[in-house]
């Protein structure tokens, strides 16, 4: 017959190795919903641009020659220029959301503004995963004196506006940064988005380092963790063996949802003049620079508004699924 095993070494949730969790979490019509969305979104952003012929500051020419009257075209429509040059047998690339008022193409423009707001998404929520985690991790862990300072900090740092930090650091910081990203790959970002990074590493990290703190103080009196304490084995390798991989649910989670956050607040400061440097363009600074003609050209502020409605909805989903299927303390 068969020994009981009153208790083991091995935690509950092994990080990605928990392959029920995970098989669960797949099997959530949300999770499953919400990555369809989106992955359509991904390819449809990144693949997309790659099949236009125009850039998204590029002004619609033909024959060479610039194209005044592709000005607000509405979506399909082609100016008069280019319906003389499908007549004499030219193949024009429709304008599949019309273009603006500077004559440029606005699918095109709508989809590298998709592509900036989820890139600075997904970048900003991986430095506020990353310094929330080790934040949170240690002062959970150390308890006592250590744990109560280091929460008092947080407690600070959450008193502070955060909006009016990032506009106090873009003001600050806009000549030091472009003095050291002119000529880079950055620079087309402007130091305003820089300043967003660093704001959310230096501000918005608080909410995922008491997320894990709890989580940390809750597993780490468990017996797998006392039984591992007993072995010899150093606090550094119980956190990151033991004690970290128990906390994916709540991280993975909490990222999920600091995605779509990252995301309203860059296009807020878009929209308000703060965000990446024109012609750059973000879904924020679209809905910005439509909202003057909204009257006459409301698709302009809709193309802009539905992708980010779709990106915000889908991490959501993501993040409603993954919590519900991974954390065993939030039931079926």
């Amino acid at each position: 017959m068969a020994k009981k095993r009153f208790f083991s070494m091995r935690p509950p949730l092994e990080g990605l190795r928990a392959a029920p969790g995970w098989k669960r979490a797949l099997r959530q019509p949300r999770t499953r919903l919400g990555a369809a969305i989106l992955l359509v979104l991904v390819l449809t952003i990144f693949l997309s641009p790659l099949l236009v012929p125009y850039g998204y500051s590029q002004i619609i020419t033909v024959d060479g020659q610039r194209d005044r009257g592709a000005k607000n075209l509405a979506p399909f429509e082609y100016s008069q220029m280019e319906r003389e040059a499908i007549a004499r047998g030219e193949t024009i690339f429709p304008h599949i959301f019309g273009t603006d008022e500077l004559c440029r193409d606005y699918f095109v423009r709508v989809m590298y503004g998709a592509r900036v707001s989820l890139l600075t998404g997904v970048l900003a929520t991986l430095v506020v995963l990353v310094i929330g985690t080790a934040y949170g991790a240690v002062a959970g862990y150390a308890g006592g004196k250590a744990d109560l300072w280091m929460m008092r900090l947080v407690d600070l740092i959450y008193a502070l506006p955060d909006t009016l930090m990032v506009i106090l650091f873009s003001v600050v910081l806009d000549q030091t940064l472009m003095e050291h990203i002119a000529g880079t790959a950055l620079a087309k970002l402007g130091s305003n988005l820089l300043s967003l990074f660093i704001v959310f590493g230096a501000l918005y990290w608080v909410g995922m380092a008491r997320l894990v703190r709890a989580r940390v103080l809750s597993l780490k009196t468990d017996a797998y963790v006392l039984a591992a304490r007993g072995l010899g084995a150093g606090p550094w390798r119980i956190l990151r063996k033991h004690i970290l991989p128990g906390c994916a649910p709540v991280m993975l989670a909490a990222a999920a949802m600091q995605v779509p956050s990252a995301i309203f607040t860059e296009s807020f400061l878009s929209f308000i003049g703060l965000g990446v440097q024109a012609p750059m363009p973000s879904l924020g600074a679209l809905a910005n620079a439509a909202r003057g003609a909204l009257g006459s050209y409301p698709h302009k502020l809709i193309f802009p508004a539905a992708a980010l409605f779709l990106i915000v909805l889908a991490f959501n989903l993501l993040s409603d699924g993954l919590h519900s299927a991974l954390d065993p303390r939030a039931g079926r």
